[in-house]
């Protein structure tokens, strides 16, 4: 089975996501949903370690080999390119492949909220976009940088794994760094970006307690910096940044996060109506000297109220958001239930 003719497929489809795995066929993520193609055989051995051999430099071996685990990009010309993490199951090797748009969105075609174009012109400070996994936050990034690199001109460093969304120079300068390939690791990345006289910063993910320490380091020194996070709403956000550190640091972060964080965007996806595809939903935390104030005294769990009495502010809660989309016609009520962590709260806003 050849690995270009289904990625042919998956781009055809317009399919995000395509998942390998022997004994199953091919199966398609298309607008959320998993689906199998009519037709398409099952994957064999043979062809995942056909795949495999395809789709890895030598590089990529050592690091499978040693790790288990694997990240890595895959370019079809013509076609697109897509983000690959190859894993192994019940002794087999299997893929899951995503698919990476050739051309980024705007801001205004995802719909993003407005204050996504004052945010990303921001000349310093901590910015994070957060949510589940699949949840688009790459997309947001992209298009938020792509509205920098079209608005003004700025050194802009990314360090990404792998890179997803390719940028080229506009009004700004782009270097676009991949994990593995044009460096180590994200630490080291970082402490080297510091030195090439960088305006922002763009980390694919604050994963460990070492790159969330830089990018804060990054921001306190006058950069800004932008990065994802995996989790489900702002105030968490906060919390997680907090307690990755020793007991004996956390006071300091507190305060050096009170004074760099700009904003804090978590998103989700939900089908739209009427046409195929996916919108987001925000919660939206501007670091109001409010919130500033919170954060530094350790009360995160009262974000929550500040965020719902912080519309003047461009602040949003999750239920408020998807309020809006219901009441704009982009969602239905019932896919904006599931999503909300307080339906009852939902259906009053409604």
């Amino acid at each position: 089975m050849q690995i270009d003719e289904l990625l042919k497929i998956m781009v055809e489809k317009n399919a995000s996501d395509l998942h390998l795995r022997v004994g199953s066929p091919p199966m398609f993520r298309i607008f959320g949903k998993l689906s199998a193609i009519k037709d398409l055989p099952s994957i064999t051995n043979q062809d995942s370690e056909l795949i495999y051999e395809l789709i890895t430099t030598q590089v990529h071996k050592k690091t499978f080999a040693e790790n288990l685990e694997l990240d890595c990009a895959y370019s079809v010309p013509g076609t697109g390119r897509f983000r690959i993490n190859v894993l192994r199951q019940r002794g087999t090797l299997a893929f899951a492949i995503r698919l990476v748009p050739i051309i980024i969105p705007t801001i205004d075609k995802l719909k993003l909220p407005p204050i996504c174009k004052e945010l990303i012109l921001k000349p310093r400070g901590l910015i994070i976009v957060a949510g589940s996994a699949g949840s688009g936050k790459s997309t947001t990034m992209a298009a938020m940088i792509d509205h920098l690199n079209e608005t003004e001109s700025k050194n802009i460093i990314t360090i990404e794994d792998p890179i997803e969304y390719l940028h080229r120079n506009k009004k700004s300068i782009i270097a676009q760094r991949d994990l593995g390939d044009d460096t180590k690791s994200f630490e080291l990345a970082l402490l080297h970006t510091l030195r090439q006289d960088p305006d922002v910063i763009y980390i694919g993910e604050m994963r460990d307690l070492t790159t969330i320490s830089m990018a804060i380091r990054a921001a306190v020194t006058g950069h800004l910096v932008l990065g994802t996070l995996h989790t489900t709403s702002a105030s968490q956000t906060i919390d997680r940044i907090i307690d990755i550190f020793p007991a004996g640091q956390q006071e300091q972060i507190r305060v050096q996060l009170s004074q760099v964080l700009e904003a804090v965007l978590m998103q989700c996806l939900l089908p739209r109506i009427g046409v195929e595809g996916r919108v987001a939903a925000f919660e939206i935390l501007v670091a109001t000297s409010a919130v500033r104030n919170l954060i530094r005294m350790g009360k995160s769990h009262e974000i929550p109220n500040i965020i719902q009495l912080g519309a003047q502010d461009g602040m949003q809660t999750m239920d408020q958001g998807l309020a809006n989309l219901v009441k704009n016609q982009l969602v239905t009520r019932e896919n904006a239930l599931l999503k909300s962590s307080n339906p009852a709260q939902l259906l009053k806003l409604l």
